[in-house]
């Protein structure tokens, strides 16, 4: 099994080891956390690049390190889903890294940022980091 971080075969490392290098934005959007054997729904508090923090859903169990399916639905009907790994947990809610994410909902996080940063410079710039 490739533990690499990787979007369509490609590695995208920095995606997950990455802090406060990407823009952080405060988006509406409600969020479905999957793990093995369980299920919770929840409400999106920001995304980046980088990944994503949610506020904690109820009979929250999951554990700093493990990997979660998330699948963020936005308004619109814009579905993105990632493989993430809980980085942290705080008063703030709990912090995902994208550590898998396929062509197709990258392709819909990478419009939404360039939506919120109104600047295609400073989108170029924030793409620039992922191999950075």
């Amino acid at each position: 099994m490739n533990s690499t971080p990787s979007i369509d075969g490609l590695d995208v490392s920095a995606l997950a080891t990455t802090q406060r290098r990407f823009r952080r934005f405060p988006i509406d959007g409600s969020v479905r956390l999957y793990s093995g054997s369980a299920m919770w729904n929840t409400r999106l508090v920001d995304l980046s690049l980088a990944g994503v923090l949610v506020e904690p859903p109820p009979d929250w169990d999951g554990t700093i390190g493990h990997r979660y399916r998330l699948d963020l639905r936005l308004e619109g009907g814009i579905l993105i889903g990632m493989g993430v790994e809980l980085a942290r947990i705080d008063d703030a809610g709990l912090g995902f890294a994208c550590s898998k994410i396929d062509l197709g909902s990258f392709t819909q996080l990478k419009r939404l940022i360039e939506l919120n940063l109104g600047n295609v410079d400073a989108l170029r710039h924030e793409l620039s980091e992922l191999g950075g």
